[in-house]
Formats: C-alpha cells, structure tokens, sequence
C-alpha cells in the first residue's frame, strides 16, 4: 500500500472518530439537568418561531393577492383613461356647442349683425329609478382565518377561502339580477330562471339572500365537489351562511 494511500486511511478513520465523540459529548449534554432545561427552551422557541413563520406565510399570500388586485384595478382605470380622452379628441362636430344666455351678455358685447342665439331650456330628466341592493358575504379576516380550527380548514390558505366567497357573491348577484328584473325585459332563458328561483324559495327563506349549488354552476367557474363542500363548512364556522334544506334541496343563505 502507498504512503499516500495510508495517509488519507488515517485521516478517514481519525474523522469518524472524532465524529463518534462529538456525537457522544453531545448526547451527555442532554443528559445533563441544566442543559437539557436550555434545550427544551429553545424546542419552545423554535416552536413559537414555526407559528410566526406560518402566520408571515398567511400575510404575505394576503398581500400579494391585494397586489394582483390592485395591478388589475390600475389597468382598468388606466383603459378607462385613454377611453375618455379618445372621446375628448373626437368630439362629433354635430352637438351642439355652449351658447350664452342673453342675461350673462353686455350690450357693447354684442354684434348687431350677428343673430343672437338663444339657449333652450334643458328637458326635465325623470329621477333614475332606485337600484335594490343585493346582500354580498363579506370577506374573512385574518383573525377568522387563524380562528379556523386546523382539521376543518387543511391546506386551504387564507385567500383560496376569500376567492370562493368572491364567486358565491357573483352567483348571488347574477341571480338577484334577474329576480329584479322586469318581467317583460327578460328573455327566454332569464325567464326560466326566474321561475326557478321562485320555485326554491320557501316561508325560511322569505326576505332573505341564499343561493343553490345549481346556482353555483350556472355563474361560476367553480367546481361542486368534496373541497367545495369544506369551504362551506368554514363558511358556516365564520357564520358567513347557513343552510336551509327542504323538499330534496339545500340552499345556502347569506348571514
């Protein structure tokens, strides 16, 4: 065997070891009544140190999700923009332009040769009718969120449960839309809804917003499934809904 060869066995050996006695030293260390008080006070620390890290996660996922939302509403008002200001620069020269009234006008002013224009009155606008408002499910907060206990909500994160809140708002409007529309404006497939929803609804539900999971396909993109059926029961924990079954049907009730 080289010399080298017999060097570098050495080395090998003397590292295992010194690993041996580290590993040795260090299980004493646990053995010890002061130490092992200042280990398990750092396990408590690292504990409480995981928690802070998950509630960042939770804020950070929060914030980010405001972001989007905000970089949406900035390219929307950016669009509305340059909308206005195309109307601004192609003003039809058929409308009528800003005329004087004869009261605001000095005499001197006035060319006798030019014919005086005369302002008509403006008609009376009729007072627009008064939209009805329709119930929407807030949000949850973070405080809510974090009140969820861990076997009901799983893996769903913070904003996953506020964008399906988002939908259910979507599928609540679209459908009271159409409740509050005139009966002679609807078209055919309007009208087949109104029927329907009328037919849903019972004595439990008079004066009251809710919606059924044939709601939740016709005007969202969501999916009725098992996770679905979680997100309500952590809907229903933050008293956002709740359920009124009758006659083989389940309807969801804004609270």
């Amino acid at each position: 065997m080289a010399s080298s060869d017999l060097e570098q066995l050495c080395s090998h050996v003397n590292e295992k070891i010194g690993n041996i006695k580290k590993t040795l030293s260090l299980r004493n260390c646990g053995q010890e009544p002061t130490l092992k008080t200042v280990l398990n006070k750092i396990g408590d620390e690292i504990i409480v140190v995981n928690e802070l890290l998950n509630k960042l996660e939770l804020e950070i996922q929060y914030q980010e999700q405001t972001n989007n939302s905000l970089k949406e509403l900035c390219e929307s008002l950016e669009e509305d923009y340059k909308d206005v200001e195309h109307l601004k620069e192609n003003i039809p020269s058929h409308l009528p332009q800003v005329t004087v009234a004869q009261s605001c006008v000095k005499g001197s002013d006035l060319d006798p040769e030019e014919p005086f224009k005369v302002e008509e009155p403006e008609p009376i606008k009729k007072p627009p009718k008064e939209q009805r408002s329709i119930k929407e499910m807030p949000f949850i907060t973070c405080d809510e969120f974090n009140g969820v206990p861990s076997y009901m909500k799983s893996r769903l994160t913070y904003g996953q449960i506020n964008d399906v809140i988002k939908e259910i708002n979507k599928a609540v409007i679209s459908k009271y839309k159409i409740l509050h529309q005139p009966k002679k404006s609807m078209n055919s497939v309007a009208r087949n809804l109104y029927h329907r929803f009328i037919d849903e609804e019972t004595k439990d539900t008079k004066g009251r917003y809710f919606i059924v999971e044939a709601d939740i396909r016709e005007f969202t993109t969501l999916k009725v499934d098992k996770k679905f059926h979680v997100l309500l029961n952590i809907l229903r924990h933050c008293r956002r809904l709740s359920e009124v079954r009758g006659g083989g049907l389940t309807r969801y009730v804004i609270t």
